[in-house]
């Protein structure tokens, strides 16, 4: 007795220790973020400056906001400096690890600043409006705490354990008190046999094994995903992300390399490509920290040969800047003379603003219309021209750079490769709806991008905006709350929603998700809020994630299937045969088919799974029908072997025990063969560590029967093979069954075969919600068509 309770108490002591191990993390999202507020700022108090906490500030203090700050709180700009003076130009504002938006934003005296956000050129006062919780950030902080509930894979196992459970402490409760009242006026030691009896067989038939075999399960996939630069942070994730069927995406840092880069330029006068980038370069300020300064800098380095072999890193072979104007508010653009050393000529030239450059040179109809087509998708154009030769006042075109940053050389196969694992990708993004319409068609996504204020139009029900959450490609100009909404609303559909992002501004939304993605680069915030943390650069990590959490899904249900198939078959026929005949099999027997069995698929974490080329879902009712039914069926085969080896054969007490033990022992051992596959067994073979562990167990359970080791009398070498052979054609003739019931399980099929009222309510909301699909969302078909004809035109006009 003291032997059966240490080895159930060390099941339950593992499986408790593996998951307060894996999910003793989870709840540091929060802290991490709040952390990100712990802040010093210089404040003045009683007429001095002075450096305070963060956490010290109080709305309507007076801050002095410097090039490299971290912005303490949300506040408005007084328009001057630091010692009373008015400041010239406005203040250079980083808030992509905020909103998404790549460059930095011009904010002048009266503008809202916003907390965690970057000052990256100049210097101003601001006065403080929101503190803490209050602030921008604070709200997105509020977000996360909300998005605390149980996990899916916790729901599933709790609804698989549960079932179990109840049917087990039903029947067993049924047999005790049958078995008291029998043996009632017996002698006082029968009480304690029956009392023995009751507990052995609840102890078989609880399922202690399962949370631990998923377990094992989930973190043999986490080692592999590991290898791949893939870290999982909370185990149940690994399944979860098996079922996503919606991955979005944050655009900036995620889709894209968060860094301006040079497109295709607009050229005029003859002029090349490598002509632009050279008088762009003369052009630009040296050691500038301004993103469109680097992107010139950066990208004449790389293609401009005489850039490669020069002695000084500033300097240009064959020419010499001799006077420079940096950029100026006012004017809007860079100035350079420069001296040509070869041909000892002069020239200026001049870099900025498209209709400053456009008005320098005394207008140009056609760089107009350019400048306007760079606009409508999205890119920034930049004018560069130079003085005609001999002269040092006209100046001529040489062309508009156009800037984007650019997506990631891996995002559009990734995206591809997701679409056909049935995995629907959208970009929600702070940046600007045309910029997010012109990266999703560079990555050949949907150009259907709507913006925020289809998540929060006060005339549109949650059903309504939800739709366009399904039927969009993607969404622009959101803050953290609509990216946390979006999650939300295809969550209530009961989509499971995978978020990947890299700022700030997407810790709400990955903390809410299903599987919360955190990108290579990301913010302490957005690593603490996600399941996952890729530490490769790009997307393409997220597919083979796709690929191992399917292969571990598979794994898992097909050991969920399998174990409640051998509940229901230990139940259902020692039920009935104790209240028919009160037979009943030793408990060092019982207790030997729970242990060898969930044992031997311990090792099911390695097996060869078939991986599913779409979503996967835990189908509950359908599990436990076909588990209902293997169980009946191997219930029928065990009286068989009862009945034809008792009565026909006529063997003895002993080996009717050992005969029966090693028949319920094997039957449903060997279906898990079947469970693997919703095919037929033979499409997949099973890896050869599994197979050799399951046959071994059954080996085992066979020489202890055919020797009586255990058991009370030898059965000899036939009866052993007979059963085994027997127990091996029934295994296929169940499989069968399975293939027929996945063939034919759907929603529609239950509701005519359980036509209770609320099946029959759901049915009809499906195909009314069916038909308002088609009807609603027929004009976003038509703007994707409308899309791609606008794009054909493009290319004939090209």
């Amino acid at each position: 007795d003291w032997a059966d309770f240490g080895i159930i108490l060390a099941l339950l002591f593992i499986n408790a220790t593996i998951g307060f191990v894996e999910e003793a993390k989870a709840e540091s999202a929060l802290d991490a973020l709040k952390q990100t507020l712990a802040l010093k700022t210089r404040c003045w108090r009683n007429g001095h400056l002075v450096e305070l906490d963060t956490s010290e500030l109080v709305p309507g203090d007076v801050i002095v906001l410097r090039l490299g700050d971290i912005i303490p709180a949300d506040g408005r700009l007084l328009g001057i400096g630091a010692t009373g003076e008015a400041t010239e130009g406005d203040l250079q504002v980083d808030q992509s690890a905020l909103t998404g938006e790549s460059l930095p934003l011009s904010k002048n005296k009266g503008a809202t600043v916003y907390s965690s956000s970057i000052v990256k050129q100049g210097q101003q006062m601001a006065v403080v409006t929101k503190t803490g919780g209050d602030t921008f950030i604070g709200r997105a902080a509020g977000l996360m705490a909300v998005a605390t509930e149980e996990g899916h894979f916790q729901k599933i196992i709790n609804r698989i354990g549960n079932f179990l459970i109840l049917i087990t402490v039903v029947l067993v409760l049924i047999i005790l008190i049958y078995l008291l009242v029998v043996n009632r006026g017996t002698p006082k030691g029968a009480f304690k046999k029956v009392l023995e009896q009751v507990l052995v067989l609840t102890i078989a038939a609880i399922p202690v094994g399962l949370p631990t075999v998923m377990s094992v399960t989930m973190a043999m996939g986490a080692k592999e995903l590991a290898l791949r630069k893939v870290i999982v942070k909370r185990l149940t994730a690994v399944e979860e992300m098996a079922s996503v069927s919606v991955l979005c995406s944050d655009k900036t840092g995620t889709l894209t390399l968060n860094e301006l880069t040079f497109d295709e330029p607009y050229l005029t006068n003859n002029y090349t490509s490598e002509d632009i980038l050279l008088y762009s370069y003369l052009a630009a300020e040296p050691g500038a920290n301004d993103p469109i300064e680097f992107a010139v800098r950066t990208a004449a380095e790389e293609q401009l040969e005489i850039l490669k072999n020069r002695t000084h890193k500033h300097d240009v072979p064959g020419y010499k800047v001799t006077s420079f104007l940096p950029f100026n508010p006012a004017t809007k653009m860079t100035q350079a003379t420069v001296l040509d050393l070869n041909s000892q000529e002069s020239f200026k030239v001049a870099k900025g603003a498209p209709q400053v450059i456009i008005r320098l040179v005394g207008g140009d109809d056609d760089a107009v219309r350019a400048v306007n087509a760079l606009a409508k998708r999205g890119l920034r154009a930049l004018g560069v021209a130079r003085t005609k030769h001999g002269s040092l006042e006209e100046y001529e075109l040489v062309g508009m750079i156009s800037l984007i940053d650019p997506p990631r050389p891996d995002s559009g196969e990734t995206i591809r490769r997701c679409n056909d694992m049935g995995v629907d990708v959208k970009m929600i993004t702070g940046d600007q709806q045309i910029i997010a319409k012109e990266v999703a068609h560079r990555l050949g996504m949907g150009r259907v991008i709507l913006d925020a204020g289809h998540l929060v139009d006060a005339d549109k029900s949650d059903e309504e905006i939800t739709e366009h959450c399904i039927r969009a490609d993607g969404f622009a100009q959101v803050i953290p709350e609509h990216k946390y909404r979006v999650v939300e609303l295809l969550q209530n559909r009961g989509i499971l929603v995978g978020m990947t992002g890299d700022g700030v501004n997407d810790a709400p939304a990955l903390k809410k998700a299903n599987v919360g993605i955190a990108v290579h680069g990301c913010t302490d915030a957005a690593r603490s809020a996600a399941d996952i943390v890729l530490l490769a650069p790009g997307l393409s990590t997220i597919v083979d994630g796709l690929m191992t959490s399917r292969a571990i899904f598979q794994r898992m249900r097909s050991y969920a299937l399998y174990r409640i198939t051998s509940t229901v078959h230990f139940l259902m026929f020692f039920f009935c045969i104790t209240m028919a005949l009160q037979w009943h099999m030793k408990p060092i027997l019982l207790i030997l088919i729970c242990i060898l069995n969930d044992a031997a698929t311990l090792v099911i974490s390695v097996d060869n799974a078939k991986i599913s080329a779409h979503p996967d879902k835990w189908r509950i009712g359908q599990l436990i029908f076909l588990s209902i039914v293997l169980g009946a069926l191997l219930t029928a085969l065990s009286f068989a072997h009862f009945f034809i080896a008792r009565d026909v054969f006529k063997v003895t007490e002993y080996q009717l025990e050992a005969i029966m033990y090693l028949h319920i022992s094997s039957a449903p051992h060997f279906v898990i063969f079947s469970t693997r596959l919703s095919g037929y067994f033979w499409e997949n073979m099973p890896s050869p560590i599994f197979f050799i562990a399951v046959m071994g167990t059954q080996v085992f359970a066979m020489l202890i029967c055919v020797y009586g080791v255990i058991v009370g009398e030898a059965i000899g070498w036939v009866w052993g093979i007979v059963v085994i052979a027997i127990s091996l054609v029934y295994f296929v003739f169940l499989d069968f069954v399975k293939v027929f019931i996945f063939r034919h399980w759907n929603f529609e099929f239950t509701a005519h075969a359980w036509p209770t009222k609320a099946r029959k309510e759901k049915l009809a909301a499906r195909k009314i919600r069916a038909v308002q699909q088609e009807r609603v969302w027929t004009s976003i078909d038509h703007v994707r068509q409308l899309g791609l004809k606008f794009k054909a035109m493009e290319a004939m006009r090209g």
